[in-house]
């Protein structure tokens, strides 16, 4: 293996690591929702004046469900776990990224498919377009290390192979 593969599969395997430990944090934050509501409404005089009443019905909101009926928490305590789950999927390109490029590529389609979910579902919910617009952020910014990672596994790819085939491509 060249220096350059080397160095190319370190690349590959620092932006996958990045993405799955992004994914993972993304995902433990589904656990202590109520608690954070309530640290974004103690720092809600930081933003933008709109933002206040939209952190305030949400807190409430989850106040109110967490007094009531603590069990609807059980949905996003799997959203956490799903998260979780879907960044073990990236092992497999982290142990060879040729080999399984379709996990990389699979993880920028539901990246992208990010923004149809907030702009659709955030519009029947009734979430405010700013915080859809944020939600999607998710979305470009989980993008942009799964990118990174297909680029250099492209090129990986092409080293890999022998030299009589790189001339005819």
């Amino acid at each position: 293996m060249s220096t350059e593969q080397k160095q190319l599969r370190k690349k590959v395997r620092r932006w996958l690591l990045f993405f799955a430990a992004a994914l993972v944090v993304s995902g433990i934050t589904a656990f202590p929702l109520q608690w954070e509501a309530g640290l974004l409404k103690q720092w809600a005089h930081l933003l933008p004046s709109s933002a206040e009443p939209w952190i305030e019905k949400v807190y409430n909101a989850l106040k109110n469900i967490n007094e009531e009926h603590p069990f609807f928490f059980y949905g996003t305590d799997w959203l956490a776990f799903s998260h979780i789950v879907i960044a073990t999927a990236f092992i497999g390109p982290f142990r060879d990224p040729i080999k399984n490029i379709w996990v990389i590529e699979f993880g920028m389609i539901a990246c992208l498919m990010v923004f149809p979910l907030a702009f659709i579902a955030g519009q029947l919910r009734g979430i405010p377009f700013y915080w859809q617009l944020i939600d999607c952020s998710f979305g470009l910014l989980g993008l942009i290390p799964l990118y990174f990672a297909h680029r250099h596994t492209k090129r990986l790819e092409l080293l890999d192979q022998p030299a009589q085939l790189r001339i005819i491509k």
